[in-house]
């Protein structure tokens, strides 16, 4: 069976938070919170351990996913707009025949927190993304005060949710579903993606979750430092973390029961992973900004809705970027790349009777382009590269910065960048950093070895 005979999902839900990290999954083995929702979809689809965030900020990443361009290429930094002229994932679905709809956060619009509030800031329609449906906010860290807009004309609209963030975001999806189902199989497939605020900071859910973690029990990293306050911040921040997580695999459960409950599970593939992780205390840091394991790696999971016979299931360690989720994405319903996304589509790598559009790549790339200066993290730009054989090496402007074996030392306690006894691993990894510098046309000083 070829790639365009398969038989494909017809309809794709994104679902993706905010600093949700890739280790903070009962299926990824964090003793600390439960996720069955979660870890169910793990078990009837792919669990793709070594995914990354390209660039460990929430702007840059977001405009990477949805237009399969690096940042340096897209949105290099915190606050930057998406250029409204670029095509996005949603073009490429709608010219398909799909119907397109985007629900929560956006932060792709420009705005700067120092001139207002984001979250009453009104997102022009052409900054959209090109979605049919579009109904979100460009930034709000308030998950109790979350006002969303959409429709333009006299249908525009700016409201305030009513409860918390993750649960009335999850509502909206929800009613769109019910709405799709409604209308039948002939109107066509749809792409929906729901993005939410937590487990960003402030680190607060439903006292039903908060209620379930207190700090005191909270099971650090072992790279967390033995320093007083790093670690009191930590358990302090991460008891409502886990919350947070655990409030949106519940949400994760009422959309798959509503999709079953409509009768779209059968044609509906899930697509669940985050915009970057959070240090939360590991190496003296928290939030994002880092090479680090717990600010790069992010869930990522792949799924139908019900379990199906055309996935190979299991733990898959292909390093997908955020440059690959929509390519990807358009993969697994039979739609070809569009030559203006630079990402790989690795859906025949896991989707039965359909071939590979090539071989996985064996690194991903990584940036910080402008850096946001944010306390306890990176203040200046860097590039990296984490590898499948288990390599990390990242540099900043003309000096080395880090190389960890990961596979030896996964908490990244032993840095190898100055040590000449790995001298030809560090070649070997400096010089896959400057084929992607070269390739991807990025502007950057590799130091010399």
């Amino acid at each position: 069976m070829t790639r365009r005979q398969a038989r494909r999902p017809t309809n794709v839900i994104w679902i993706f938070g905010d600093q949700h990290r890739g280790q903070a999954l009962g299926c990824a083995g964090d003793p600390n919170l439960a996720t069955p929702n979660l870890d169910r979809l793990a078990a009837d689809g792919v669990h793709f351990t070594e995914a990354v965030a390209g660039f460990p900020l929430c702007c840059p990443y977001r405009g990477s996913l949805i237009t399969s361009r690096y940042p340096h290429k897209c949105v290099p930094g915190h606050e930057y707009p998406l250029d409204p002229e670029l095509p996005t994932v949603a073009s490429a679905f709608s010219e398909a025949g799909y119907h397109t709809a985007y629900f929560g956060k956006w932060h792709l619009a420009g705005w700067k927190e120092r001139d207002g509030r984001a979250a009453m800031y009104i997102v022009p329609p052409e900054q959209r993304g090109g979605f049919d449906t579009w109904v979100g906010y460009d930034n709000n860290n308030r998950q109790w005060d979350c006002w969303v807009h959409g429709g333009v004309g006299d249908e525009a609209f700016h409201r305030r949710l009513d409860g918390y963030e993750t649960d009335a975001l999850t509502d909206m999806l929800i009613d769109y579903l019910r709405r799709r189902a409604s209308a039948g199989p002939e109107s066509g497939g749809f792409f929906a993606a729901l993005s939410v605020q937590p487990p960003h900071d402030p680190y607060v859910a439903p006292r039903r979750w908060m209620s379930r973690h207190t700090p005191g029990r909270v099971e650090l990293r072992p790279n967390v430092p033995d320093v007083a306050w790093v670690r009191e911040q930590a358990r302090r921040e991460l008891a409502g973390y886990y919350a947070q997580i655990e409030n949106i695999d519940w949400n994760v459960g009422r959309i798959l029961d509503a999709l079953h409950e409509t009768g779209l599970a059968e044609d509906t593939l899930m697509v669940f992973f985050s915009d970057h992780g959070d240090q939360h205390g590991s190496h003296g840091q928290f939030r994002k900004m880092s090479p680090y394991e717990e600010a790069i790696r992010i869930p990522m999971i792949v799924a139908p809705a019900r379990a199906d016979y055309r996935f190979r299931t299991g733990r898959c360690d292909v390093p997908v970027n955020h440059v690959d989720m929509a390519p990807t994405t358009l993969g697994l319903c039979g739609i070809e790349t569009p030559e203006w996304m630079t990402g790989t589509d690795y859906s025949g790598h896991f989707l039965r009777g359909v071939e590979a559009a090539g071989p996985p790549r064996d690194s991903a790339y990584l940036q910080s382009v402008i850096p946001t200066g944010h306390g306890n993290s990176v203040d200046r730009p860097w590039r990296g590269v984490v590898t499948r054989d288990g390599w990390k090496y990242a540099v900043l402007p003309g000096q080395p910065f880090m190389m960890f074996n990961l596979n030896d030392d996964p908490y990244e306690q032993v840095n190898l960048a100055f040590n000449s006894r790995f001298r030809t691993e560090r070649k070997r990894l400096q010089d896959t950093l400057a084929g992607w510098v070269a390739d991807t046309d990025d502007e950057f000083e590799l130091p010399e070895l």
